[in-house]
């Protein structure tokens, strides 16, 4: 969702930034938030200090990251350009499709609900469905088997390395979308293909035969 159907990176890196400086620090490097991209936030928290923390403490942490993105966003959420089109052009198709994500339901049903795209997904997996975020692959095997699909038939666009390396774990073919991360560290991670959005794509022109 994040990063993909959801252009929100400025809002998440702005949350860290505040969580950070709640706690008096500052980013190790310039590029701190990508260490959490794609992952759960009491996931992420660890990483970001550079150090282990008890579970109960990673999860304050990212409660109060989530709340300030939540505040932050009220800024407005828009779609990645082209994402609201290519939806609505498989539904048409009848394409099965899925969220798989790191973010809570909450969290889904308010950012998509925003930019109209929540009713184009009957199947929905969270961070509360899984018991391991990416680059596990149990929310795209989930994502899977709760629309019946098997995991070589699925396609999975992602904006981050654990998100790529867990549709490949989860045996699926991944596309690489460029809202975080560079074409080549995307299709290192296993990305066959790279786009900067969804202007212009159709299900054919990335359909197997």
């Amino acid at each position: 969702m994040d990063g993909v159907l959801i252009d929100s990176g400025v809002w998440h890196r702005a949350a860290w930034q505040a969580l950070l400086a709640e706690m008096g620090l500052d980013p190790a490097r310039p590029d701190f938030w990508r260490l959490t991209i794609g992952r759960p936030g009491e996931e992420a928290v660890p990483l970001l200090l550079g150090k282990t923390l008890p579970d109960r403490e990673a999860r304050r942490l990212a409660r109060r990251k989530r709340d300030l993105y939540v505040e932050l966003a009220r800024g407005g959420l828009r779609a990645v350009e082209g994402a609201p089109a290519f939806i609505e052009h498989l539904a048409r198709r009848g394409i099965p499709r899925a969220v798989g994500t790191s973010a809570s339901r909450m969290d889904v049903e308010r950012m998509l609900g925003a930019v109209g795209l929540r009713r184009h997904f009957e199947v929905v997996v969270t961070s509360e469905d899984v018991r391991l975020g990416k680059p596990d692959p149990e929310v795209y095997v989930l994502a899977a088997r709760r629309l019946g699909a098997a995991p070589g038939a699925c396609v999975v666009f992602e904006d981050s390395v654990v998100g790529i390396q867990a549709a490949r774990r989860a045996g699926m073919r991944a596309i690489g979308v460029t809202t975080a991360y560079g074409e080549e560290e995307l299709r290192a991670a296993g990305a066959e293909v790279v786009i900067g959005d969804f202007e212009g794509l159709e299900w054919d022109s990335i359909a197997r035969p």
